[in-house]
């Protein structure tokens, strides 16, 4: 699935991004609220938010939200559908998007091996992925790579978001 997001007149957009919420509601609040307060014009979520009455945490947020489905999340029609009703879209497994002339690959991570096919093929400026709930920011050629972390902090101990700054391509990493 392929999304252009490029607003005229816009030079540098910060875009937040996020991963593996799995359910912990007040993490999700607190993602939600440092997202609103940094002015973040844009979310991508690399998947595992779980059961849909997650998704009401995300109801607050004031950017859209763009996002794929994890390994973890469970009926994903109710999902999609509880994302919808509010301005926010989590549609398949991949997302390749084009922002603010960025072109970024979204996808949960768990499957390695196309992990690595994405990375190797350069076709990607920032490949986003999550899955590990290990915070990893890494280059390979042309191609940045991100994990951002978890945002339930269950099995790193640490509750993560990380923003992403279009025109400078730099990577900040946020803790909740």
């Amino acid at each position: 699935m392929k999304w252009a997001l490029d607003i005229d007149g816009v030079v540098g957009l910060l875009v937040g991004i996020v991963s593996d919420s799995h359910d912990n509601l007040p993490k999700i609040e607190a993602a939600v609220a440092k997202l609103n307060v940094s002015s973040v014009e844009l979310v991508l979520h690399a998947g595992d938010y779980c059961s849909p009455f997650a998704a009401l945490r995300y109801q607050g947020l004031e950017s859209k939200m763009l996002g794929v489905f994890g390994n973890n999340d469970a009926e994903r029609d109710l999902l999609k559908a509880k994302f919808e009703s509010f301005g926010h879209q989590v549609k398949s497994r991949f997302l390749s998007l084009d922002v603010d002339k960025v072109r970024i690959g979204l996808l949960h991570g768990d499957e390695e091996n196309l992990l690595e096919d994405l990375t190797r093929s350069q076709s990607y400026d920032l490949i986003i992925s999550g899955h590990t709930h290990v915070i990893s920011k890494f280059q390979r050629g042309r191609t940045m790579c991100l994990n951002p972390g978890e945002i339930c902090g269950y099995l790193s101990g640490r509750a993560t978001i990380a923003t992403f700054e279009t025109s400078t391509r730099t990577i900040e990493i946020l803790d909740l």
